[in-house]
């Protein structure tokens, strides 16, 4: 027998409402109505998906696997009306946005310049940790997530990977004292603020002090773009940062680029879903940007 997507419904409002009483004065049915829906919603399982603590509903192992797949189920259901509305003329929906919370807020400007300063329907922006980020993503709750971290790859990964910029990474740190020229001097005797150890950048640059046999004076390590922007703004010693990060200091003159890092760059990326009528407004962002299907690629 075919799933009943009426029983579903009434689950997923008292999964997410955690009461059965509020849920049913919500959608305006009775209690013993809702009731009767959910338990044959759980026959037609074979398990329960409720517990009761006192007055509170609590899902059991079974109920979080459904509701993870009822919200699935029906952010489908409502792209499918945005993206058809859009279609037959109504206005454009607002690009909802996924950044990974560390990444740095000149590169997302950046990238959503035109829907700031043009008229594009407008933006949302979600900042968050990747793994939740992307399940936003792969739900359809998100259009696309921008990251500088290319999330693991699986035999099911149905996400694709967009390079949108690829940036030097640089020796930064303001301009009052002066340093050799020498890099290695540089690398052993300053001290130096590094991006944390599960970043591509911080990989380069380990790569890069190991083939030199350095010893480098690690003052911190962060792993927060804005952050590390602020350190390298107060620091009186060196950050190793991309240029863009600090585009602003740079130009004004309050930090100055003592030495470009060579033979390598970190990369950025939108994250997106293959989708038959995608957001026509991510369409034209992404326009000339190589797409590479399940996270094929270096990560910088």
């Amino acid at each position: 027998m075919a799933l009943n997507y009426n029983h579903l419904r009434y689950f997923w409002a008292v999964a997410h409402e955690g009461n059965l009483t509020r849920t049913a004065e919500r959608l305006n049915v009775s209690q013993s109505s809702l009731s009767i829906q959910i338990k044959k919603l759980e026959d037609r399982l074979g398990m329960s998906l409720f517990q009761r603590r006192g007055k509170q509903l609590i899902l059991t192992e079974a109920g979080m696997i459904a509701l993870s797949h009822a919200d699935a189920i029906f952010a489908v259901g409502a792209e499918l009306v945005d993206t058809l509305a859009q279609r037959v003329g109504q206005p454009i929906k607002p690009l909802r946005v996924g950044a990974l919370s560390t990444l740095s807020r000149n590169v997302q400007i950046e990238f959503l310049r035109p829907l700031i300063t043009g008229d594009a329907g407008g933006v949302t922006v979600r900042s968050g940790r990747l793994d939740d980020l992307m399940e936003a993503l792969v739900g359809l709750s998100l259009d696309v997530v921008l990251s500088n971290q290319a999330p693991l790859r699986t035999v099911d990964s149905p996400w694709l990977l967009h390079p949108i910029t690829d940036q030097p990474v640089s020796l930064v740190g303001p301009p009052a004292r002066r340093r050799s020229t020498d890099l290695d001097t540089l690398l052993s005797e300053e001290p130096l603020i590094l991006p944390s150890k599960d970043s591509t950048v911080r990989h380069g640059f380990d790569a890069l002090i190991a083939e030199r046999g350095l010893s480098p004076k690690i003052l911190a390590e962060v792993d927060d773009m804005a952050l590390l922007r602020v350190f390298a703004r107060e620091h009186t010693g060196l950050t190793i940062v991309p240029p863009i990060v600090v585009k602003d200091e740079l130009a004004n003159g309050r930090l100055t680029e003592v030495a470009a890092l060579p033979r390598f760059r970190e990369t950025f990326y939108a994250l997106t879903m293959p989708r038959r009528f995608p957001h026509p407004t991510l369409v034209k962002l992404l326009e000339g940007a190589p797409t590479i299907p399940g996270g094929e690629s270096k990560s910088g």
